[in-house]
């Protein structure tokens, strides 16, 4: 087809490097994450307070807030994949995904004669580990096309452009057209427009597979990939619709939160907050589908996507409600208590997960985070409420996860002292894998405690740029260089 073959010149051209104009610099490529004025100050407040200045001193305190600022905006050097062990043999996955991401390599423009390996994680058997290369040494062609941050973020983790994430795209741009792709940081791109002045990163190079009349159709939202990512500045896989019965994409501390829960096969189990699913597939999957695994969401799109999830995976075990968990307490007191609707009977369930809404301030890449103080601050009150409920529906015995997103204090280890103040029947359990840091100083709990606490802290092992790492080198970081991430573990006694 005429696409083709301009698909083809079109990816000879980026790989000579031909049409250039200019060569990029990582750390011009990188800054920080930008943060309204307030929020920046309020996460300063953070990372330098009282305790914590105390143990490392003032400089090292600033440093490690700006090691935070930098490595939020950039991915992590991994990409973890989650495999379905409950089905197949990780053998047996990690072979299949080789195959696959060969011929994917054969496809692309990078010319390398290797591919990138898959390891295994020494401490998580259902967990293969891909390296991600980068920032690498892309130049900047003639022709821009800006795509929104999300969409932006996605992209530096190895996803190709999809239509609806495009805002700004050439007058004449045609379907095999060479494009650089940018993200605008801001959020100031006007939808459709030609071209743009404002504050934006460079990706890394595709080819589209749409013209723009395509693009910014009048009949409404269009579908499907836009632009091929073929020069990537972070190379990375991509896993669009790869092998979907057989890995799930995850970020490594969300795969911990499972484990930590520890489901056994028989038990009744409740992810509160659940969607997309990934969390609650898991833990169905290490009950070896045997049991119940009820799912809560609010939104109803989002119980269609943990149900869509469940059925990939190849898990009957799930119940997904649409239901606001704050209020999953039944008042009914002949309500038998084994149903599996809401709301449910008080001490109904063996182990429960309260993945809380959150800031998300730890979410990588983020180039750009808009939010207001106000909206950052407004998370702990719904926390307390959901975690009230999750008290309240755990038998004595059982345990209750918490985990968030965030690198807060109010949101984590905070909330840690309110539990434990709040409800004299919590008490804190070691955690199983303990693959991150201890909880964070600031929040007036002994070391004992936050000992038993897990934060993943990126920034401890941010040093900027990584490629051609050795294998135990990237197994070392595979447990440091993650998302921000929090969990806590409670017996109720």
């Amino acid at each position: 087809s005429s696409y083709g073959s301009a698909f083809i010149c079109a990816i000879n051209s980026l790989c000579f490097s031909v049409c250039v104009m200019s060569s990029v610099n990582s750390r011009d490529v990188f800054p920080q994450i930008a943060l309204r004025p307030e929020v920046k100050e309020y996460l300063h407040n953070v990372y330098t307070n009282k305790e914590l200045v105390a143990e490392l001193g003032q400089e090292e305190a600033e440093r490690v807030f700006e090691s935070l600022l930098s490595c939020l905006s950039h991915p992590p050097s991994l990409t973890c994949l989650r495999a379905s062990t409950h089905v197949y043999s990780l053998q047996d996955v990690q072979c299949r995904l080789e195959q696959h991401l060969a011929q994917q390599q054969l496809s692309s423009c990078y010319g390398d004669s290797v591919p990138s390996p898959i390891l295994r994680h020494p401490l998580l058997p259902d967990v293969l580990l891909l390296p991600v290369s980068g920032p690498r040494d892309v130049s900047v062609l003639n022709s821009e096309v800006i795509v929104g941050a999300q969409c932006g973020s996605a992209v530096l983790r190895g996803a190709h452009v999809f239509a609806p994430g495009v805002l700004s795209a050439p007058k004449y741009m045609k379907a095999g057209d060479a494009v650089s792709v940018f993200s605008d940081v801001e959020g100031k791109c006007t939808r459709g427009a030609k071209e743009f002045q404002g504050k934006k990163v460079f990706l890394g190079n595709g080819v589209c597979a749409m013209d723009r009349a395509e693009i910014f159709c009048a009949e409404g939202p269009v579908r499907g990939v836009a632009i091929r990512m073929v020069e990537a500045l972070y190379k990375s896989p991509s896993f669009d619709g790869v092998m979907p019965n057989e890995v799930f994409l995850q970020n490594l501390p969300s795969v911990v939160v499972g484990h930590v829960l520890g489901p056994r096969p028989g038990e009744r189990i409740l992810d509160m907050c659940a969607a997309p699913g990934g969390k609650t597939t898991h833990i169905a999957a290490l009950m070896g589908n045997q049991g119940v695994v009820v799912a809560l969401e609010k939104i109803k799109s989002k119980v269609e996507k943990i149900i869509q999830n469940a059925q990939t995976l190849q898990l009957d075990c799930i119940k997904a409600y649409c239901y606001n968990s704050i209020r999953a307490v039944s008042s009914d007191l002949t309500q038998e208590s084994d149903t599996d609707a809401p709301p449910f009977q008080e001490e109904s369930f063996d182990r429960i997960l309260l993945d809380a809404p959150c800031s998300g301030l730890g979410q990588r890449p983020n180039m750009a985070i808009n939010w207001s103080l106000k909206e950052v601050c407004s998370y702990p009150p719904l926390q307390r409420k959901l975690f009230t409920t999750a008290v309240r529906l755990l038998k004595k015995g059982g345990v209750l996860v918490y985990s968030t997103c965030t690198v807060t204090l109010a949101e984590n280890e905070e909330q840690v002292a309110w539990a434990l103040k709040t409800f004299p029947c919590l008490t804190l359990d070691p955690q199983e894998p303990h693959l991150g840091s201890q909880g964070m100083l600031g929040a007036a709990l002994s070391h004992d405690q936050r000992r038993l606490l897990q934060r993943f802290r990126p920034e401890l092992a941010w040093g900027g740029a990584s490629d051609g790492d050795s294998s135990e080198n990237l197994l070392l970081k595979a447990s440091a260089d993650t998302i921000g991430f929090f969990i806590a573990k409670f017996i109720k006694r």
